[in-house]
């Protein structure tokens, strides 16, 4: 069974709170179209968001803790802790893998089912997925190097995750780096032997300038080349909003 955590931000935290519930019942929704019921989502948050959309896998938990300051680092910091918290309550499910999935994003709904089918899997990272800006008619496709970018990036065995109860248990460096970012514990898991593969399909997309990204990448920055000719051969990885495509990663707009 693969497992969901979803680091939730604070409304004390948030720029929009309204804003920050909209984008999480879009993403929540997008998780629970698996094509397969063996899954769970498990939402960490301080207050629970106000949506209307509930669902027999969705679980929420409430922790007290809150990031000490509003810069990038306290952030990131909030969501490693966040996702380390929805880890150790997952236990209880006896998952074979675990994802964390950023609160603004979207998930392919193939997901649940390619993790059932793989099973004995260390697990995978996206290297194939789509970057979107909320009301466009076009989506980016980015072919490789996917997880560079976006934190929705990971599947890993949950046997495979270095877990503690308790922050103090650990270097608080570590839980930013291991958790909190998303690059740093493929590399550490690499170390220790795990064979960690790139999905096979696009996983997921990252939705940008939204308002509420930890890192506030500028879509033109971010996928438009300064070099003329690496432009121009970047124009071919737009693709048309399809009808397929929105089904797939339950990207609608609410």
């Amino acid at each position: 069974m693969l497992v969901f955590v979803i680091p939730l931000v604070s409304s004390e935290i948030a720029n929009s709170w309204e804003q920050v519930c909209r984008l999480f019942e879009r993403c929540v929704k997008s998780i629970c179209n698996q094509t397969s019921s063996n899954f769970r989502v498990v939402v960490v948050c301080n207050e629970k968001p106000a949506i209307g959309f509930e669902h027999p896998s969705l679980s929420y938990i409430t922790v007290d803790f809150l990031p000490d300051a509003k810069n990038i680092e306290a952030k990131t910091l909030d969501r490693g802790r966040k996702i380390l918290v929805g880890l150790n309550w997952a236990r209880k499910l006896n998952p074979t893998h675990a994802m964390a999935v950023d609160a603004d994003d979207c998930v392919s709904k193939r997901l649940a089912t390619f993790v059932e089918q793989h099973s004995q899997s260390d697990g995978w990272f996206i290297n194939q997925g789509y970057v979107y800006k909320d009301g466009a008619k076009t989506i980016y496709f980015k072919g490789k190097k996917f997880n560079d970018i976006c934190g929705t990036c990971n599947i890993i065995k949950y046997s495979r995750y270095d877990l503690y109860e308790r922050l103090e248990e650990r270097d608080v460096t570590h839980t930013l780096q291991y958790y909190g970012g998303h690059k740093y514990i493929l590399k550490e898991l690499e170390t220790k032997g795990t064979n960690i593969q790139p999905l096979p399909f696009p996983g997921a997309v990252y939705v940008v300038e939204n308002g509420e990204n930890y890192y506030n990448h500028n879509f033109g920055n971010l996928m438009v080349p300064k070099r003329m000719f690496s432009r121009l051969r970047s124009m071919k990885n737009y693709r048309i909003l399809t009808p397929c495509i929105r089904k797939e990663f339950g990207l609608v707009n609410e």
